[in-house]
């Protein structure tokens, strides 16, 4: 399995005030060209959300991607999305971070408020994709992506 990753900017982001650690954001955002070249289209992530949703939950909620994959606790998850959805802009999540009593937990939460980790990337297989020129560019349209997780990151 080749698992692609694409960072995003926490757009939109609102870190709701309750202090239960809930927040929202955009995974992805359709038709602008990341620095790998590729242009996610609407509807890409029809598909893959349809069978999550099917099996009554979303895909993993990592730091870091799960880290360098060293350990039990790299791919553990920081939290869980509680809604995704396709709208007009991209991949909206929103989610709820775990253990807000513990320091990895409070380190976290404490990082979204701060704004230093202002970023959400997405690991996913490319399932449909094409090439188009323009320009002498080629950008790789993404048409359908099977997800599997959508992590909170610094870069």
């Amino acid at each position: 399995m080749n698992l692609e990753r694409r960072q995003l900017g926490l757009v939109d982001f609102k870190l709701a005030n309750d202090n239960a650690g809930t927040f929202s954001g955009y995974g992805a955002i359709f038709g602008n060209v990341d620095s790998y070249g590729d242009m996610i289209e609407p509807g890409a992530f029809k598909e893959s959300l349809r069978t999550w949703q099917a099996k009554g939950k979303w895909p993993k909620m990592l730091l870091q991607h799960g880290g360098m994959g060293f350990g039990a606790e790299d791919m553990m998850p920081v939290g869980k999305w509680t809604s995704m959805s396709e709208d007009s802009k991209g991949l909206k999540v929103e989610g709820q971070l775990f253990a807000l009593n513990t320091e990895r937990g409070q380190y976290i939460y404490e990082g979204l408020k701060s704004g230093e980790l202002d970023s959400l990337s997405i690991g996913y297989q490319t399932e449909d994709a094409y090439d188009a020129v323009k320009d002498g560019v080629t950008t790789r349209h993404l048409t359908k992506i099977k997800l599997w997780e959508v992590s909170i990151v610094t870069f």
